[in-house]
């Protein structure tokens, strides 16, 4: 999987997460809304008349506690995207002449495979180098220590 596919792959999942903050945001400043048309203008029916400021209430809390969890929600998602870094490691390919045996490494091409022929030797131009190798180069990290 190349680098662009991994990181198409990881977006889709973030952007589904994303549509669904602003969802539940949307839906928050809707409830938010209809509490405040609530407070001033009234319930309709004569029946239901001391419940104003109750539905009023309850439309406030589960507007603002919405909108609480869609935002932490949402800086949550942003900063592990921040800390989730992936370091696509380095490919290298090591090149034998098969007659003199000189050594070279280079990064990986695409089309490069184990026992392909290549062009002629720098040092002995009438024999072709072999591809030998091909791996990963594999940076280790420091050690920390916890005192």
């Amino acid at each position: 999987m190349t680098q662009k596919q991994q990181s198409q792959g990881t977006q889709k999942i973030s952007n589904y997460i994303m549509m669904i903050i602003f969802i539940v945001l949307l839906l928050s400043v809707v409830s938010i809304i209809l509490a405040v048309s609530v407070y001033l203008n009234g319930v309709s029916t004569p029946s239901q008349a001391g419940t104003d400021d109750l539905t009023a209430g309850f439309l406030t809390v589960i507007g603002l506690i919405a909108m609480g969890m869609s935002m932490f929600t949402l800086y949550q998602s942003r900063k592990q995207a921040v800390e989730m870094k992936i370091e696509v490691p380095k490919v290298m390919t090591t090149i034998e002449c098969k007659k003199c045996g000189t050594k070279t490494v280079r990064e990986f091409q695409r089309g490069d495979y184990v026992y392909k022929d290549l062009d002629a030797c720098p040092k002995c131009p009438d024999t072709k180098q072999l591809i030998t190798a091909i791996y990963k180069d594999i940076k280790e990290k420091e050690k920390t220590y916890n005192f």
